[in-house]
């Protein structure tokens, strides 16, 4: 899961030098950010089983986990959002 994770973070950015070659270039995520996105990849699973165990032990809804869940959501996204192709920083 790590390699999949890695290889939706890099960056592919196109350089074009002075006689029209055109170079692309693999910018790789640092291991911090790769192992933040694969911790919460796995809260975010372990936190849903939790959910679903829960609603079927007692037949309601935890408002609580599912906060939790939606931060996790949010935290993953903003980070793919950020290292995406389009990012120009």
């Amino acid at each position: 899961m790590r390699e999949w994770i890695r290889h939706a973070l890099t960056r592919r950015v196109t350089i074009r030098g002075s006689r029209g070659a055109i170079r692309i270039i693999k910018v790789e995520p640092s291991e911090r950010i790769v192992y933040t996105v694969l911790f919460a990849v796995i809260g975010l699973i372990c936190l849903t089983a939790l959910q679903i165990t829960y609603l079927i032990v007692t037949g309601s809804w935890n408002s609580e986990i599912f906060s939790a869940i939606m931060g996790l959501i949010g935290l993953i996204m903003g980070i793919f959002l950020e290292r995406g192709e389009g990012y120009s920083g």
